[in-house]
Formats: structure tokens, C-alpha cells, sequence
């Protein structure tokens, strides 16, 4: 699957002058989440259980998820030697725990699963291409490039398993619709909202999961260009069985961004 490791990243060429504050601060909270990839991989193994060729492929899924954690973090301590990039991780596994004493998927079928893994890869791959074109910092540059690179061939390898389950599930597009937008308004849950807040709040700070999530998106949807979205409405429209490309495409595009802009401006004037 992937061809880089941590030595492949040219750590020598960071350059602390071109660190942006605001994006360091998404940086610290996405190390959280990538790294906690190990648990995804325990979910994904019970639930698929029965099928140890895509258990092998899940298991290599979750080590570049780890290593994107791991890389994360290491530019997070370049871009800022204060911070325990240990320490917050604990912290985050202390508050945020996935159902890994799960037998079944939590989306009621195989397919739901591999439908709702779609949805998340397509959001990660969107994410890191907007962050890699938005920063200055080399480094950071490169190991986004590198990510949003793994992010798009982990979106085909769930893809790919999620038409093996349709033809026995029998998930309907109507099925696949609702489970794809249940998860796009899951992108406001707890994980994100708490791994923000392991990674930037002062130690004696009480959780607010509304504050933090808000803190969040307000440093996250400034970042996306036409070009993101678009892609990234191609990927969910695919995913759900319709056509990737067209007028819908086009419409939800600019919906899309209309209300990334929309809310990044309303949550600046509440000073999230």
C-alpha cells in the first residue's frame, strides 16, 4: 500500500518562520486522531472478522494511519518544542473510545461500514490536499502531500470492498444516502472535538465539546479551494451510486462552499 516512512520526510527543511499558528493548533488535534488508528483497526477486525483477506488490508490500513499520527506530531513538536505530543495522546485515549467490543457494524451492515469509511476518507483526502495547499512550511507541505496521496488510495480499497458487500447486503442508494449523511454530520462529534481539545487546552481546562469543535472548523473551512470540494463531492456522489460528475456535482460544489465559507465567517465573528 503505502511507499514512505518517516525517513522519507525532509525534516531538515522545516522552516519555523513559515508555521501558521491557527493551522498548527488542526495539525496538533489531526495527530490525535490519525494516530488513534490502531483502535479503527481493532473495530474493523472484529466486525469484519469473517473476512481475513480484507482484515490483512485493514490492518495495513491502520498502520499508515498510525504513521500519519506519528508524522503529524513530530512537525507539531518542531513547529512548537513545548508541546507533549504524548502526553496529549494519553489524554485523548483517556476521554474518546471507540466500540471495540463490537461484534457488528455500528451502520447495521458490512456495506453501511464500508459506506461510512468512504465518507471519512473522502473527507481526510479533501482535508490534507487543502491543508498542503494552503501552508508555506516545506515540511509540513511534503508530509500532507504524502497523507492526502494515502487518504485517496484508502478511500478506493474501502470503495472497492463496499461494492464486494452491496451485491450481498443488498444496501439500497437510498440506504447508502442516509448512512453517507449521518456520518457527514458525525464530522462534529466528539472525536474531533475532544482530540482539539487534548491538544491545545491548558491541563486544568473543562471539556466544552460545542467550543472546541467550534475552534476547530473555524481553522478548518477557510482552508478549502473550489478545487477540494469538488473532488470531494465526485467522491461521496460515487459512494452512493450516482453519477460522480454533472450539474449535481456542480450544485453541491458550490453549496458546499457557500457554507464553508458561511460558517467559517460566522464563527469568526463569535470568536470561536
Amino acid at each position: 500500500m503505502g511507499n514512505w516512512t518517516l525517513d522519507s520526510i525532509a525534516w531538515d527543511r522545516f522552516d519555523a518562520a513559515k508555521v501558521d499558528p491557527e493551522i498548527l493548533r488542526n495539525i496538533k488535534a489531526a495527530a490525535m486522531v490519525e494516530r488513534n488508528g490502531v483502535d479503527y483497526g481493532i473495530y474493523l477486525g472484529r466486525v469484519f472478522a469473517s473476512d481475513p483477506p480484507f482484515v490483512e488490508d485493514v490492518n495495513r490500513w491502520a498502520t499508515e494511519e498510525i504513521q500519519h499520527g506519528l508524522a503529524l506530531g513530530r512537525w507539531a513538536q518542531l513547529a512548537d518544542p513545548a508541546w507533549d505530543f504524548e502526553a496529549a495522546f494519553e489524554r485523548f485515549r483517556k476521554g474518546y473510545r471507540l466500540p471495540l467490543e463490537a461484534t457488528a457494524s455500528v451502520r447495521g451492515s458490512q456495506a453501511g461500514e464500508m459506506m461510512a469509511r468512504c465518507i471519512v476518507e473522502t473527507g481526510t483526502s479533501s482535508y490534507y490536499s487543502a491543508l498542503r495547499d494552503a501552508t508555506e512550511e516545506p515540511v509540513l507541505k511534503q508530509i500532507c502531500a504524502k497523507i492526502a496521496a494515502d487518504e485517496f488510495r484508502h478511500y478506493k480499497l474501502f470503495y472497492d470492498h463496499l461494492r464486494r458487500c452491496l451485491e450481498r447486503d443488498r444496501l439500497s442508494r437510498w440506504g447508502r444516502l442516509r448512512i453517507g449523511w449521518m456520518r457527514l454530520a458525525e464530522s462534529e462529534d466528539d472525536e474531533l472535538a475532544y482530540a482539539y481539545f487534548a491538544a491545545n487546552a491548558p491541563a486544568d481546562a473543562v471539556y466544552d465539546r460545542k467550543r472546541s469543535m467550534q475552534a476547530y472548523a473555524r481553522r478548518a473551512y477557510p482552508l478549502y479551494r473550489p478545487t477540494h470540494v469538488q473532488r470531494a463531492m465526485a467522491m461521496v456522489l460515487k459512494a452512493v451510486g450516482l453519477a460522480p460528475q454533472g450539474r449535481l456535482n456542480a450544485l453541491l460544489t458550490r453549496a458546499g462552499l457557500w457554507f464553508l465559507r458561511w460558517r467559517a465567517t460566522q464563527l469568526a465573528a463569535h470568536g470561536a
